[in-house]
């Protein structure tokens, strides 16, 4: 049976022929993509998502109103402490004056002022502000940083360190930086040795990775250019390199393991690419578009975030699904036979491990029964931890200590306990100084000040200059994601909602860390339920075409479903005891790039089966040769994955080291209990239903795989 043209088959297969055909122009029209794409990256930069564009709800709206009403700036402090001088003693004062002085040699601060002194007179603050947006403060509080450093190292005796808005964020990019490169260049040997363990060669063992690397470095050129039309999230890059160079070298993987069984069997170079061209490269198509539709669906979650975190994910599988048809058949063509070369002694672990899903799959197929219970029963188990989640967005609390101005934030919040970051209540009125909005806002701070463990400390109030937006900054216990602060929240809005929210022609939107998370939160809650039947929806389309079969999209969202759970209650049972809570972002990011990501197992390994089906083979016969014959790579894609996403896990950020964490465990769970057990099993008991399809939808294009008919297995 042979696929139409307008099938993926077709089209990867004309894909394949022309990049074998015309391989100086596929490999040299890939390198200028590349090289151009970095360019470009590199002259605009990354435009990040601020603070206030990230918000959602209320506290989004608030924060963005403040922002417009009022001239952008950074808040900076600088501690001064020591353990037995006080403030008022000539040391003590000859420190301050010091720090006061070097910073005032900088012309682009502003507002350089004595701040408060601790209640045991140890500690003084200097304060002082960065005039501008995120993108400029980020990039001058380097030098306020090195004044500060060289007052500390002038009055070594004395604590003195910087913290603030700038400060924290410069610090937390730099962690990210550093984090890349730490992943970079851990993930990149790791999946090198991986590679050379799978194939027994150097050369196609590099081949995969090269690949790999060249699409995320294209992609993160090119997030330079996308992110001037859609800021993205700083954890962007992270995202990118681990979503790339896991589907980069799967999907060159399965391609380079066809390529290598054809000419196992006997067929020429070219003839070995075109066949696979027309499967693996149809697998990889298929597997590519789904992601992608996957991927898709965090852009309806309602959140700038996640509309960044998809945007970057899908352009790196788009690339990676390009590299894969368009420049691999050219490489591998140039390279002929010579893609064996730099021969290991390790080949014949491949027929050991081929060997040992043999005895697996053939266990399982013929106890179906059991082995598809007793699987379920596991992965349901995993996943009970699940129900008692809890989610919020990661606070300073969260953040690593190797931060100097997060450590700096510890030792001013231990020495000013009322120093936690403010909540924030914004009103917005024709003229916010009217007697009767005054009036309100004063009932307000009277009704917080009775709650002093809430609220410790002054409310202060700033005034745009056109009148109509006031900002009350009020002092709020808490981490921000706690029961106190949750408590602070309750309270705050009844309060505003009773007392400004009444006052004619006002209105009160409460912003702050606790208001972020809960809103954040709220709608997450609103927007998951649209996502998931958009991906669930569209996954069950795509396969519904791609094998002309009801049961087998059910099939695979079902046990797709299954091994997402059991992330997510892996996810729950490390993280939640230590952390306190999931990163609120994290379970539906993970939903969907786990969706996608599983689907490219259960497509190549489906796509096995029914080529198999469609040349004459019985189900069960089908099943068995397509698992065992996808046994090793898939194993070694899997290997490389989990590889990459455990190495996210030893990273300093929360979000990062959570993502890694569930990734791995899922994609662990689907390439064995999933892959090995539950679908060899459930295909066995639904016998030739795995097949069905009524007859009024016979219309659905075909789609089925070209080549040669498959060889059967003894």
């Amino acid at each position: 049976m042979h696929a139409n043209h307008s099938s993926p088959g077709g089209f990867a297969a004309r894909a394949g022929r022309w990049s074998a055909r015309h391989r100086k122009t596929a490999i040299a029209g890939w390198l200028l993509f590349v090289v151009l794409a970095v360019v470009a990256g590199g002259a605009v930069g990354k435009n990040l998502l601020t603070t206030s564009e990230a918000g959602v709800g209320e506290s989004g709206r608030a924060a963005r109103a403040a922002a417009a009403a009022f001239p952008q700036s950074a808040k900076e402090t600088v501690l001064v402490q020591h353990p037995r001088l006080t403030a008022g003693t000539r040391a003590f004062d000859a420190a301050t004056a010091d720090v006061m002085r070097r910073l005032r040699t900088i012309p682009q601060l502003a507002s350089i002022r004595r701040g408060a002194v601790s209640r045991d007179r140890h500690a003084a603050l200097v304060t002082f502000s960065i005039p501008g947006g995120e993108a400029r403060t980020k990039t001058i509080v380097d030098q306020p940083l090195a004044e500060v450093a060289a007052a500390a190292k002038a009055h070594p005796r004395f604590r003195i360190e910087q913290s603030g808005d700038a400060s924290t964020l410069r610090g937390i990019e730099q962690s990210f930086e550093e984090n890349l490169g730490k992943a970079e260049s851990t993930s990149l040997p790791l999946t090198l040795a991986i590679l050379i363990f799978a194939f027994g060669a150097l050369v196609a063992a590099g081949l995969p990775l090269l690949l790999a690397f060249t699409g995320v470095a294209a992609t993160l050129g090119l997030v330079g250019p996308l992110s001037q039309l859609i800021p993205v999230d700083q954890t962007i890059s992270n995202v990118i390199l681990l979503i790339g160079l896991a589907v980069g070298v799967d999907y060159s993987l399965f391609y380079l393991k066809r390529v290598r069984e054809e000419r196992a069997a006997g067929r020429s170079n070219d003839a070995a690419i075109e066949a696979a061209a027309a499967t693996s490269g149809r697998a990889v198509f298929v597997s590519g578009l789904t992601v992608m539709v996957a991927m898709a669906g965090m852009y309806l979650a309602g959140s700038p975030t996640f509309v960044s975190l998809a945007t970057g994910t899908i352009v790196v599988v788009a690339v990676s699904v390009l590299g894969s048809l368009s420049v691999l058949p050219a490489a591998l063509s140039l390279l002929g036979d010579r893609v064996e070369k730099g021969r290991i002694p390790f080949a014949a672990r491949r027929k050991r491990e081929r060997g040992i899903w043999t005895v697996i799959v053939d266990a399982v197929l013929r106890r179906p029964k059991l082995s598809a219970l007793a699987s379920a029963a596991v992965l349901l188990a995993l996943a009970v931890p699940a129900l008692g989640m809890k989610s919020s967005l990661p606070g300073t609390d969260s953040l690593s200590r190797a931060i100097p101005a997060v450590r700096s934030m510890d030792h001013l919040r231990a020495a000013f306990p009322a120093e936690n970051a403010p909540a924030y209540v914004v009103v917005q009125a024709r003229d916010v100084t009217a007697p009767a909005i005054a009036a309100a806002t004063a009932r307000l701070e009277t009704a917080l000040a009775r709650h002093p463990e809430l609220f410790p400390g002054r409310a202060t109030t700033q005034i745009s200059p056109d009148r109509t937006l006031a900002r009350i900054a009020i002092p709020a216990a808490g981490s921000g994601n706690d029961a106190t602060s949750k408590r602070g929240l309750a309270l705050l809005r009844d309060a505003s909602a009773a007392t400004v929210g009444r006052a004619p022609g006002a209105t009160a939107s409460i912003d702050g860390f606790a208001a972020q998370t809960a809103d954040f939160n709220a709608s997450l809650a609103r927007n998951t339920p649209i996502v998931f039947a958009f991906v669930l929806g569209a996954a069950f389309l795509l396969l519904l075409v791609t094998f002309r079969s009801l049961v087998i999209p059910a099939k695979a969202i079902l046990l797709n479903l299954l091994s997402v759970g059991a992330a997510y209650g892996v996810l729950v049972a490390v993280f939640q005891g230590r952390d306190g809570f999931i990163v609120a972002w994290l379970p539906l990011f993970l939903f969907v790039v786990l969706f996608g990501l599983s689907m490219d197992y259960h497509v190549f390994v489906l796509s096995r089966v029914r080529e198999a089906y469609d040349r004459g083979m019985r189900t069960q016969d089908a099943v068995a040769h397509g698992i065992k014959s996808t046994a090793g790579v898939i194993t070694s894609a899997a290997l490389v994955m989990v590889g990459v996403f455990a190495l996210f896990g030893t990273l300093d950020s929360v979000a990062l080291k959570q993502m890694g964490v569930g990734l791995a465990v899922a994609v662990a769970l689907d390439a064995t209990i999933i892959r090995g057990i539950l679908l060899p099993a459930s295909m066995k008991l639904l016998g030739e239903w795995n097949w069905w399809l009524p007859r009024e939808l016979d219309w659905l294009p075909r789609v089925s795989l070209e080549g040669e008919p498959v060889r059967a297995e003894a």
